[in-house]
């Protein structure tokens, strides 16, 4: 008989970044049901990195002691720290008060923002045609939040402010890549948001009235770590810039959710707008292979 052949790692890869993924949406579905069910946001997005770290510290320092603590560059690590916890409760927040579908649409366009902030931070050189790019994907979240209409939401607002974190957090992440091994970066991205959050998080704090609330609450630091590590893992697998187009599988995961857990659909001006951003994010990678391929 022959023997089944084995998945490439650039296979395993893609496979690692859907489940990745699918952790984050599962994450975000889990905060808006906690923020919607009367928990504070900033409570849900500390107990996010509590689970968070209690996994880094249960994982990590069993095999490599306390020596994980220790970075190279500390301060570059706890900046890169501060954006994700910005990123993170600006998305919470505006989870309360906006669909799934919607602020995940408005996600999207990080990829967009960074290749225009990596032309100061990281001396990059971006084209024309990257440039319109990225102009045509900001257009796409202007049709979704509609600033012109009556329809507007201001709460919109909340969700581009956390995409703007996200992005910087996503550009410092290419400032020190390789810097710490994944198990530092893993504590310092847990650790400096539990500790930063946790008074505000008990001043406001609300105990969760049943156990679902509870389930939850100790689900949503497990989907972080998990995804993070998964994510780490699929990166070491195969090159960041062949598996970028992975991350618009949320779009489906995000629907799917949105429909099953809160009875969500999309409207034709998200779907508009995601197909807007998602095109230009493809065109942005696509450019991008081009130009990394020899001669």
């Amino acid at each position: 008989m022959r023997r089944p052949r084995s998945m490439s790692p650039l296979s395993i890869g893609y496979l690692l970044m859907l489940l990745a993924f699918l952790c984050f949406a599962a994450m975000d579905t889990t905060a808006k049901w906690l923020v919607t069910a009367a928990v504070p946001a900033l409570q849900v997005v500390w107990l996010r990195y509590l689970g968070h770290f209690i996994c880094t510290v249960a994982v990590y320092v069993p095999r490599h002691g306390w020596q994980i603590s220790r970075s190279n560059r500390p301060s570059l690590q706890v900046l890169r720290a501060l954006f994700l916890l910005s990123a993170t409760a600006l998305n919470f927040t505006a989870l309360q008060y906006l669909p799934l579908t919607t602020t995940i649409a408005i996600f999207f366009v990080a990829p967009l923002t960074v290749c225009l902030l990596s032309i100061p931070i990281l001396g990059e050189k971006v084209g024309i045609k990257r440039l319109m790019a990225v102009f045509v994907g900001f257009l796409g979240v202007l049709i979704i939040v509609e600033p012109w209409s009556q329809r507007f939401d201001p709460y919109a607002l909340l969700a581009i402010c956390a995409m703007l974190c996200a992005s910087g957090y996503f550009v410092m992440s290419r400032v020190i890549a390789g810097v710490d091994s994944n198990a530092t970066v893993q504590f310092y991205v847990s650790g400096v948001a539990t500790v930063l959050i946790a008074p505000v998080a008990f001043y406001v704090w609300q105990w969760p009235s049943n156990w679902q609330t509870w389930s939850l609450a100790a689900l949503i630091g497990t989907l972080g770590m998990l995804g993070h590590s998964v994510l780490t893992r699929a990166h070491q697998l195969a090159e960041a810039s062949v598996l970028a187009p992975t991350v618009y599988s949320q779009v489906v995961y995000i629907a799917i959710f949105s429909w099953l857990v809160f009875g969500e659909t999309p409207n034709l001006q998200t779907i508009v707008g995601t197909v807007i951003i998602v095109a230009s994010g493809l065109f942005i990678w696509f450019r991008e292979r081009q130009l990394e391929a020899p001669g």
